[in-house]
């Protein structure tokens, strides 16, 4: 629903990066990519906290700033939020991560490029030279799906640069959101040439990709993610054989060691240091991701690790409101 304001808007201004972090990337990506940034009413950043949004996969940046039909946009939300005093005066970033195959998982890869390099080492210096804001204690990352798994993930690799991180519906415990879709995944293939190579040229070339080869495409843009092979196309390949859907151990547990249920065991001390970390999801998630979230809350508790853990009456989609709830909970930390 739309919910009307008569509080001010704040500004949101593009910005443009050439970036040198995802020049590595084998998919002939745009180096140059636009990060638009929210400033609120009455403030020009200075000193403000710096939030960094991840978007899910099919989306980049620019999507969350962009007009919404029967809702608001998000610097709409934060407007609201904001002069209703629920929310603190913040800034907030919006990076376009988008890639040739869907979405990104906000990490380093030598497929799809080094892209927390890119967010860490160029759309957060650049920011906060612009607007003066944020700073160490003062950075928080959130996002959602594919956006909440980079959240999650970069609190556990970089929690001396970040200072807080919200994971809406972040992808974890791959053996139970990731290792079905192969067969699927296979059979799409199958159906547009055998290769994953002739499956890319089906799908590019399209009028409307079908659903289900879109699903492929995730599967797919997970392997660039997770397992990039240097000889393979694309750098992509799947772990698991092409003719019987057998998983390759070694190649499996590429995949699993990016697993946050993984990393958390390695890891986990460092989340300690954050000023707040929030997880939430869904009770009905058609991805299953509800049960990854459980394991994580438990293995956290288990390490003494402070967080705040929610799950909420509904599935995997259309849940942006959650952010009512986070973002304001996060901001109100970064500012002590």
């Amino acid at each position: 629903m739309s919910r009307k304001t008569n509080h001010p808007a704040g500004a949101v201004s593009r910005h443009f990066i050439t970036s040198e972090a995802i020049a590595n990337n084998r998919l002939g990506e745009d180096l140059t990519r636009i990060v638009d940034v929210y400033v609120p009413a009455g403030h020009d950043g200075k000193d403000l906290p710096l939030l960094v949004d991840l978007v899910g996969y099919t989306a980049g940046g620019p999507a969350h700033t962009a007009w919404k039909s029967f809702g608001e946009n998000l610097p709409e939300r934060l407007d609201r939020l904001i002069g209703d005093g629920t929310l603190p005066p913040c800034v907030v970033a919006f990076p376009d991560c988008f890639t040739r195959m869907g979405g990104n998982q906000y990490i380093n890869s030598a497929a799809m490029g080094n892209w927390a390099d890119f967010i860490t080492g160029e759309v957060v210096p650049m920011v906060e030279a612009e607007f003066s804001c944020g700073g160490d204690g003062r950075r928080g990352v959130f996002g959602k799906s594919s956006g909440g798994y980079g959240a999650m993930v970069h609190a556990l690799l970089y929690p001396d640069f970040w200072a807080g991180a919200i994971c809406h519906s972040g992808d974890m415990g791959f053996d139970l959101i990731m290792a079905a879709d192969f067969a699927h995944t296979l059979r799409r293939i199958a159906k547009h040439g055998g290769t994953i190579e002739s499956f890319i040229a089906a799908f590019e070339s399209a009028d409307k990709p079908a659903g289900d080869d879109m699903h492929a495409l995730m599967i797919l843009c997970d392997a660039a993610t997770y397992d990039p092979d240097p000889e393979a196309f694309l750098g992509i390949r799947l772990p698991v054989t092409m003719d019987t859907c057998e998983l390759i151990p070694e190649r499996w547990a590429n995949w699993m060691k990016w697993d946050p249920l993984s990393l958390v065991k390695i890891h986990g001390e460092g989340l300690s240091r954050l000023k707040g970390l929030f997880i939430d999801c869904g009770d009905i998630d058609q991805y299953n991701l509800l049960y990854g979230a459980r394991r994580m809350t438990r293995e956290l508790t288990n390490q003494g690790i402070a967080h705040e853990y929610a799950e909420f009456p509904d599935t995997h989609s259309g849940v942006d409101y959650r952010m009512e709830i986070s973002l304001p909970w996060l901001v109100k930390r970064l500012n002590s």
